[in-house]
This record gives structure tokens, sequence and C-alpha cells, in this order.
């Protein structure tokens, strides 16, 4: 047998106290027409008066007791409880007082109303326990007792009759037992499928769920390697029609500053070929960040990696008028990592500073080390992010910039997870934010390559 809950108990406890209050409304009212409505043997053919009409203002008496309990009853279940639940025992002895009165003012063994005895049991049976509804049984037996006791004059077939009312009565105590105990069972095992259903239905919700989200993660991929792809090319094709013309003027501004000139002429010479320099070492920074991603492990030093993406960073056209500070802790443990995707992380983290951060502002990044993390933490002094935003932060495609894709923080997180680290939000107010990324320091972690996220610069 299943287990029920004190919400379902509860809930049955409820219902049957609703049925029950409909039977005494339903029983007083037959017994208020039969009192005064239902004429069964009219004083015109009596010379004496039957017993039930003399009795008839005692008989509405009896049931408008009966009423004034079934009103306190109904006004209880109306607001969501029972009444005299605690005592259900003094239920019985009253019902069982109630209906041994309106017999013997009625017709004694032979009034209608010797039926609401059953009344009674079934419902008893429906609202407690086999025992109790036992013991109700017993009262209402001795109650038909008295009445054929008090009953004159006795019949020669009265102990006959009184023997097959109690039998009929505890057939009917069996029976309706019987019956609410398959009822309940019943009732048990439809809750329990029900539970069992609605347990069912939240996981297939939530694998829905988990498939949706894989779904919008593999799409995020996709974008993400169409767009390097996109720059690859642009890259590609940008250093092949610009490298090779500045090669030759490179060779020209070093083949005239051989010449005999004057010192004035010689400078400017230099100054061009420096700028002619500068030119093509961004083309190859532009290149190498461009190139497909090696997927290769390697010692890479925290700080190394810090400045590659700063100096890629410096080419941001946001980068003007503002600072950045860097705070190395010495002896930073080496990690054996993708170094590219580390890159691509600490980049993104740098350019959303930039532009949360207005000119003139200040830019921290700081590093730590412990026994079990290694933290690099990237604050900004702006005006921090909105509470309504801070839950969606990591999710694909959410983004508050005009011109994001809202997949930067997104892949940085992928990233970082799948490899036992974590990106964390550590602090956030108007006067500023800070972004921690935390790498497991023992071993030092194996940053595994991830062939689907290639290194790249989402616009978030």
């Amino acid at each position: 047998m299943t287990a029920t809950s004190p919400r379902d108990d509860r809930s049955f406890e409820l219902s049957a106290e609703a049925i029950t209050v409909r039977i005494r409304w339903f029983g007083l009212a037959v017994g208020y027409a039969l009192v005064n409505f239902l004429g069964r043997e009219s004083s015109e053919t009596h010379a004496v008066l039957p017993e039930w009409l003399s009795n008839r203002h005692v008989l509405n008496g009896i049931l408008t007791l009966g009423a004034i309990y079934a009103i306190a009853d109904s006004y209880f279940s109306l607001r969501g409880r029972v009444f005299l639940n605690r005592v259900p025992m003094v239920i019985s002895l009253m019902e069982a007082l109630f209906i041994g009165l309106l017999c013997h003012f009625d017709e004694g063994l032979e009034s209608p109303f010797r039926f609401y005895y059953f009344l009674s049991l079934l419902v008893c049976a429906f609202r407690y326990s086999r025992w109790l509804t036992l013991s109700t049984f017993c009262l209402h037996a001795l109650s038909f007792a008295v009445l054929a006791f008090a009953t004159s004059p006795h019949s020669p077939n009265e102990p006959t009759r009184v023997l097959l009312m109690l039998v009929w009565l505890g057939w009917v105590t069996w029976a309706s037992t019987a019956l609410a105990g398959l009822l309940q069972s019943a009732g048990r095992r439809l809750s329990f499928f029900n539970d069992e259903l609605q347990k069912h239905q939240h996981e297939l919700e939530q694998r829905i769920e988990d498939r949706t989200r894989e779904l919008r993660e593999s799409q995020a991929f996709v974008v993400q390697q169409e767009k390097q792809a996109a720059f690859g090319l642009l890259a590609a094709g940008i250093a092949h029609e610009v490298g090779n013309p500045l090669a030759g003027i490179s060779s020209v501004i070093q083949l005239l500053n051989r010449r005999d000139v004057d010192d004035y002429t010689r400078e400017r010479y230099q100054m061009v070929d420096d700028q002619l320099r500068r030119i093509q070492r961004t083309l190859r920074e532009l290149i190498d960040f461009s190139r497909p991603a090696t997927l290769e492990r390697s010692q890479c030093d925290v700080q190394e990696v810090l400045e590659a993406a700063l100096n890629i960073a410096k080419y941001y056209k946001r980068r003007k008028n503002k600072q950045i500070v860097a705070h190395y802790t010495d002896e930073l443990p080496k990690l054996n990592a993708v170094r590219d995707q580390l890159v691509q992380v600490f980049l993104n983290l740098i350019l959303n500073a930039m532009d949360a951060t207005a000119e003139g502002g200040t830019i921290e990044i700081t590093t730590q080390h412990d026994d079990r993390w290694l933290r690099v933490a990237i604050r900004d002094n702006g005006c921090g992010i909105a509470e309504s935003d801070r839950a969606r932060l990591f999710q694909p495609y959410f983004t508050t910039k005009e011109t994001g894709t809202g997949l930067g923080l997104f892949v940085c997180r992928l990233i970082l997870e799948r490899n036992d680290g974590r990106i964390e939000l550590t602090d956030t107010s108007p006067s500023g934010t800070t972004f921690s990324v935390l790498l497991p320091s023992e071993a030092i972690t194996h940053l595994q390559a991830a062939s689907s996220l290639p290194p790249e610069v989402p616009a978030l």
C-alpha cells in the first residue's frame, strides 16, 4: 500500500466533510417533510390521533436542534475545517441519541426515521477508521435496543424485528467500511500515479530545456565559426593587398636613405621607414590573431598571455584615453593549457572593460595564487551592471551593447567550465565591475582543446 501525504489526507477529509454536510441537510429536509407535509395517516381515519401527529411539535424541535448542528457543521466546512473533528465519538453519540429520539416520538420501531441509522453508519465509514465505525455501530445498536425496550405495547414479533434490524445495521457497517477502504485505496493509488506522472513530466520538461540549451549553444558555435572564418579571410586579404606595397615602399625608402642627402632629409626618411615598420608589425599581429587556432597544449605563462591580449587590445578604437594598470604576482606557476583559448578569454574581458569605462578611466588587472586557484581579476571603473541583467550575463545572445552579439562571455564561460575553471562576476556597483577568472592551480590544470571554439574577438 502506498503512503499518503498529509496534504492528501487533508483533502480527503474535507471532501468527505462536504458530502456529510449535504447528507445531513438532505435528512433534515426529508424529516421536516415527513413530520409536516406528508400525511401518512390522517386523523379523519382514526378516533385517536396517531402518536407522530400528537408529537409533531416535539419532532420539529428535535429536527431544529439537528438543523442548528448542521448550520455549525456547514459554517466550518465552508471555512475549510471540520466541526468537532477531534471528538468523532461525540458526534456518533449525538447522532445515535438524535435518531433514537426521532423514532421514539414518531412511531417507535416502525418509524421511517430508523433508516437514518444506515445513513449515519455510511457517512461514518467514509470519514473515519474501521474501529470508529464499529464503535458507532455499537452505539446505534444500543440506541435501537433501548428504543425497542421503551416502545409499548410490545408485539409478539418485536424480538424478530429488532434482531433483523441489528443484522441489517451490521451488514451496512461491514459493506460501507469495505467500500470506503476500497475507495480510499483507489484514491491513494491515483494520487501516487498522479505524483509519478508529474515527476516524469517535470523530468521531460527538464530534458527538453537541456536539449534546447544545447541547440542554442551549438548555434552559437556555428555563428562563431562563420565569424572567425570571415575575419580570417579579411585579415589575409589585408595582409596580401597591403603587405606587398609596403615592402616595396620600404625598399625604396631604404635606397633613398643610402644616398648622399642632408641630415633633415635623412631624418625624414628614417621617420617614414619607422612608420612603415610599425604598419608591418600591426599586420603581423593581425595575421597571428586570425590564423587557425592551435589545439596543442603548452606551458603558458599567465603574464605573457595577458600581455599578448593587451597587445591586441591596444588597437581597439575605444582604447583611447584609458589607462590600463597591471599588478602581477611574482612566481606565478605555468599552465599546461591551450594558449590561444586563454588569450581569447582575457581579450574578451579586457575589451568589455574598455567598453564599460569612460574616457580618462582606469582598467586594473591583478593576479593572485594560492594552493587551489590561480586567479586573474579584471576591474573597470564604469557604472556597473544592472541587477536585472546579472543573472543573464553568461547566456548566449544576451548583450547590453547596441552592436554586440552576446557571445563573448558565453564562450569564455564555456571554455573555462569545460576545463575545470570558471569565470565569476566578483563585484559590480556604480563605482565599477570586477570579473575573475579562476584556474585550478594543482598540476596545473589541462585546459583541453575545444575544436568547435576557435579563438576570436566577439562583440558582446
